[in-house]
């Protein structure tokens, strides 16, 4: 059995993608995955699988919610390397920010994020993770605003230290 992490994109927010996590448990344990876990309604599952990968998730969530979002399947190696890379030492979980992308960027645009970026501010990008160091808060930053924009062509979704710090003790 490979214990995998799903990161899914875009789900519960503002009211739209609705997926209760009760019922997003049950549908993947019908479908044979095991020792399924969630946390937060941001859409973070810890499963077991049989399988390398659990592309069939935004399936099976299509079928049952009529929409299909954009996952982030990570093996626990995936997740343990994430945060080992992490260069930023803080005891705030808050106010650090791993944004996995689904490919590594080949040309972000690094002067956009220069000229958004507060003085408190430090990002760094190490393959497919860029890591946002934010210690007056992510909803204040200009830069977490034009993420998108830097890095063009390329889905991300985000999690702050504190998801990532449970989901390592979930897998372990």
């Amino acid at each position: 059995m490979n214990t995998q992490i799903a990161l899914l994109r875009g789900i519960n927010v503002g009211g739209k993608h609705i997926v209760p996590m009760k019922e997003l448990t049950k549908l993947l344990e019908d479908a044979g995955y095991t020792n399924v876990k969630t946390y937060i309604q941001s859409g973070n599952v810890v499963f077991q699988s049989t399988t390398e990968s659990g592309n069939d998730i935004g399936q099976l969530i299509e079928g049952k919610w009529g929409f299909k979002p954009h996952i982030f399947i990570l093996s626990k190696e995936d997740l343990e390397k994430a945060a080992a890379d992490n260069p930023y030492e803080t005891d705030e979980g808050k106010t650090v920010h791993f944004f996995f992308f689904d490919i590594e960027p080949q040309s972000p645009d690094f002067e956009l994020l220069d000229s958004l970026k507060a003085d408190s501010e430090e990002y760094k990008l190490i393959g497919k993770v860029f890591y946002l160091y934010a210690p007056d808060g992510i909803g204040r930053s200009k830069l977490v605003e034009k993420v998108g924009k830097a890095f063009k062509g390329v889905t991300m979704t985000a999690r702050n230290l504190n998801t990532i710090n449970k989901l390592l003790e979930m897998v372990s």
